[in-house]
């Protein structure tokens, strides 16, 4: 874990150099591990946190800017004005007509765009307004862009490989996933010049070999991926309809959609999972933000002493005693400002009733979540597979399944970003030959089969959906 900076308020960086020593660090680390050197590794294959973002000059190498997390806010004013502008209004209309004429589904998403400050473009946006080198270099073509495996792909290969793959290019927001290619038109609304973006290649491909000064050896970099479409890979949902649920630092359930692309207002957004040579996986994603950082927040200031126990806490009381917890540590796209916040507490409230009403705010997310799926996906839903720390802890786990009514595996693995690279990087490097031999690798730890009606949770999700609507904008 890069630890992150912060600033300015409301600004979340991380250190280029530091992110390019640990990302070395951990590859050697590894290999040591597993006893084996160097010369033995076939393939290598990379997995990144998506929407953290980097420019740098194409010619020295030199960046213009720390990493811009997708946590950053600093976007939070553009994206307040840009939301509320007449131009937006006119293109939702533009869009809603052509959709409706046409029955084209590329024309749906642009009729309900609202921009988030999760979106790397507001922030890339900022940029540009903001940062005189990087729009200099930009006029004189001299401007490159790229997400955490850009960078790393480009700092691998000493400048020689400059590419990002199809999983990264669409969780930016500025890719067409309809088109596959960069949208020329979102860039030129927000005045982003369209020679900073890399090409784009497949997920699974043989993208080049590290510089032999790095790790002594050339090793082929095999697969490249961004982190929640590499767990979808990991955790085997290769068939329409199945369903991975990652909670880490922040929720995301994504959810194969097969060749299909399923546009949704605003809760959904229609990703490309992997493109592995004349294969396209389609996905659609919805997210929570604020888990894992809410958990740490709770830890760091003696809540509970270990992640482990707040299962145990939250199962040693019988409800919350009508304690409600407001996620905003990570804030809505939609609402920036909203903040964090406990609702219902007495003289009586322990840390117990703390913890529970946190992990019950995951649950209900995830309920809220689940449903929207049901209603917008017309897909009928398959395999639940759930990964990410927070999928260790056995009362959010079973909370889920009885809200949603449906079993919920979890593997031995909870890891599953990195196993999806290193499958990605096997298939390519024909180290398995297909997706079947992959399934027969996968170890399930637990099931967890819903043992109470959601109708017992209501009053409790009752009090919490009452709390979460007076929040906004406090």
């Amino acid at each position: 874990q890069v630890e992150s900076l912060y600033p300015h308020p409301g600004w979340v960086e991380i250190d280029p150099e530091v992110l390019w020593s640990q990302f070395i660090g951990v590859v050697k680390e590894a290999v040591q591990a597993a006893g084996l050197h160097m010369r033995q590794i076939a393939g290598l294959g990379i997995s990144t946190q998506r929407g953290t973002f980097i420019t740098w000059h194409k010619r020295t190498g030199k960046p213009f800017h720390n990493f811009i997390s997708w946590q950053d806010l600093r976007s939070a004013d553009l994206v307040n004005s840009w939301n509320k502008s007449l131009l937006l209004k006119v293109i939702h209309v533009i869009f809603t007509v052509l959709h409706f004429l046409t029955g084209n589904d590329r024309y749906l998403a642009p009729s309900f765009l609202t921009f988030s400050t999760h979106q790397t473009s507001m922030k890339l946006s900022w940029v540009f307004k903001n940062i005189r080198e990087a729009e200099e270099a930009a006029k004189k073509n001299n401007c490159c862009f790229g997400t955490v495996d850009t960078w790393l792909l480009y700092r691998l290969t000493k400048g020689s490989v400059y590419a990002t793959d199809y999983s990264n290019a669409s969780s930016t927001g500025i890719f067409e996933p309809f088109m596959k290619c960069w949208n020329p038109t979102l860039c030129n609304l927000l005045s982003i010049p369209m020679s900073i973006y890399p090409p784009v290649k497949d997920t699974s491909f043989n993208f080049g070999s590290t510089d032999s000064e790095i790790f002594g050896v050339p090793i082929p970099i095999m697969a490249v991926v961004a982190d929640q479409q590499s767990a979808m890979f990991g955790e085997c949902c290769f068939h329409p309809g199945d369903v991975k649920l990652t909670m880490g630092t922040g929720g995301f359930w994504n959810v194969n959609t097969g060749e299909h692309l399923f546009a949704s207002q605003r809760s959904l957004y229609p990703l490309i999972g992997w493109k592995i040579g004349e294969e396209v996986v389609y996905l659609t994603e919805g997210s929570i933000s604020d888990i894992g950082t809410a958990m740490k927040w709770a830890q760091d200031i003696e809540l509970f002493t270990n992640v482990d126990e707040t299962a145990e806490m939250a199962q040693s009381i019988a409800d919350s005693q009508g304690v409600c917890f407001i996620p905003g540590f990570q804030v809505s796209g939609y609402d920036p400002y909203l903040c964090a916040s406990f609702v219902g507490l007495k003289p009586s409230t322990n840390r117990n009733h703390l913890v529970r009403a946190m992990l019950e705010s995951v649950a209900f997310r995830n309920k809220l979540l689940y449903d929207i799926i049901v209603k917008k996906v017309h897909i009928p839903l398959r395999s639940i597979r759930a990964d990410g720390g927070v999928s260790n802890n056995s009362f959010v786990m079973q909370m889920t399944s009885d809200l949603i009514n449906k079993k919920i595996e979890k593997p031995a693995n909870v890891d599953m970003s990195s196993l999806g690279a290193a499958f990605l990087a096997g298939l390519a490097s024909g180290f398995w030959t297909d997706k079947e031999q992959l399934k027969k690798l996968r170890r399930t730890e637990a099931v967890f089969d819903p043992q109470k009606d959601s109708e017992e949770y209501k009053p409790a999700m009752d009090a919490w959906l009452q709390a979460m609507k007076h929040s906004p904008h406090w």
